[in-house]
């Protein structure tokens, strides 16, 4: 299943997921850090959509709410809330 997800309050413009039985099997991110997103990237794939939820949500950058970290997580949630 592809998903898209547009973030807010972060620099990452677009998300777009690729998730296949509940596992995230890749994750393409327009805009951003990109070596910090390709790390995290490499390191949710595979992983269950509710572990990625659990160790995103509520990552902060700076003095920001959010992050692309925090803002994956809230994708996923969506996604898993049907929204």
């Amino acid at each position: 299943m592809i998903y898209t997800y547009k973030p807010t309050g972060v620099c990452s413009r677009n998300f777009v997921f690729d998730i296949k039985n509940g596992k995230i099997q890749n994750l393409e991110v327009l805009g951003g850090c990109n070596g910090n997103l390709k790390g995290i990237i490499s390191l949710i794939k595979g992983m269950n959509v509710e572990d990625v939820i659990l160790k995103l949500k509520g990552i902060k950058c700076n003095q920001k709410n959010t992050s692309c970290p925090d803002q994956i997580a809230k994708a996923l949630e969506d996604l898993k809330n049907g929204k």
